[in-house]
C-alpha cells in the first residue's frame, strides 16, 4: 500500500496511517501523553484514520497524533465519540460532509509549536481534499478540577457558546454547567495561558463550545464539545492554514 502523505514541511512528515503497527504507535503516544495505566485503545481506533506527525530528523519518531472519523452529514453524528458524552440531537440536520478530529496529544517531551502548526496543516489537507464543511471533537483540560480553569470557562461562556441551532444538550452524568453556573468577568490572560493549546487554535478560527463541560473521570479530564464550521473561518486564517498545508 503506498504511503498517504499529508504534507511534509522543515523536519516534520504528516501522513495516515497504513498497517497496525503504524496504530500501535499512536496508541503507545497516546498512552504516554494521556498518563493512562493501560494502553490508550477503543473500538474507535477501527472506524478512524489516524495521523502521525514523525520527525524525521529523529529517525522518524513520532511526536503527535490525533485520529479522524469521517462522516457524510449530520445524520451520522449519533455515531461519534462525542455523541457517548452529548446529545448531539441538534447537528442531526447539518447538511454537509463532517470529520470528529479525537485523541489529539504531542509527544509530553516536545515543545516546539510548529508541532502544532503542523497538525493543522494536515488537518487543512484533509480538509480540502475531502471537502469538509464541519470539523468536531472535545477539547479537554488536564484534570478534573474546575477551580483552575474558572477564567477560561468564563471566557469561552462570555465569547465562545456554540450558535443555539447546533447546541449540545447534556448526557453525561457528571458536568460541569459553566454557562449556566459561573457568574465572574473572566481575568483574560489567566483564561488563555490555562486555554489547551488545542481549543485555543479552534477559537482563533471561530469555533465554538458547548455551555457545559464533561467531568471524565476514565480520562481525567474536563472536556468540551468543540465545532468549527469551515466556511465561517476568517479569510486570513484560512489563507495561514493552507500556506500551512501547501
Amino acid at each position: 500500500m503506498a504511503e498517504t502523505v499529508l504534507l511534509t514541511k522543515g523536519r516534520y512528515r504528516a501522513r495516515i496511517a497504513r498497517t497496525p503497527e503504524d496504530v500501535a504507535k499512536a496508541q503507545c503516544l497516546r498512552t504516554l501523553a494521556f498518563c493512562t495505566n493501560q494502553t490508550d485503545c477503543d473500538d474507535f481506533d477501527q472506524k478512524c484514520s489516524h495521523v502521525l506527525i514523525e520527525d524525521r530528523r529523529d529517525g522518524g519518531r513520532l511526536v503527535c497524533c490525533f485520529r479522524l472519523l469521517a462522516m457524510e452529514s449530520g445524520q451520522d453524528v449519533t455515531r461519534s465519540y462525542s455523541a457517548q458524552y452529548y446529545d448531539l440531537s441538534a447537528m442531526e440536520s447539518f447538511d454537509g460532509s463532517m470529520v470528529e478530529m479525537g485523541r489529539f496529544c504531542i509527544h509530553p517531551d516536545r515543545s516546539d509549536p510548529d508541532i502544532l502548526r503542523i497538525a493543522w496543516g494536515a488537518m487543512t489537507a484533509f480538509v480540502d481534499r475531502n471537502r469538509v464543511r464541519l470539523l468536531f471533537g472535545c477539547s479537554s483540560f488536564a484534570g478534573t478540577e474546575t477551580e483552575v480553569y474558572l477564567d477560561s470557562f468564563a471566557i469561552l461562556k462570555d465569547r465562545h457558546l456554540a450558535p443555539k441551532r447546533w447546541l449540545p444538550r447534556v448526557k453525561a452524568p457528571h458536568v460541569f454547567r459553566f454557562a449556566s453556573n459561573l457568574k465572574r468577568r473572566p481575568d483574560a490572560k489567566k483564561a488563555m495561558v490555562r486555554m489547551p493549546p488545542l481549543l485555543r487554535s479552534y477559537l482563533l478560527m471561530g469555533g465554538w463550545v458547548s455551555d457545559h463541560a464533561v467531568v471524565d473521570q476514565h480520562m481525567n479530564t474536563l472536556h468540551v464539545f468543540t465545532g468549527l464550521e469551515i466556511g465561517a473561518i476568517p479569510p486570513a486564517r484560512k489563507r495561514l492554514l493552507r500556506m500551512l498545508a501547501g
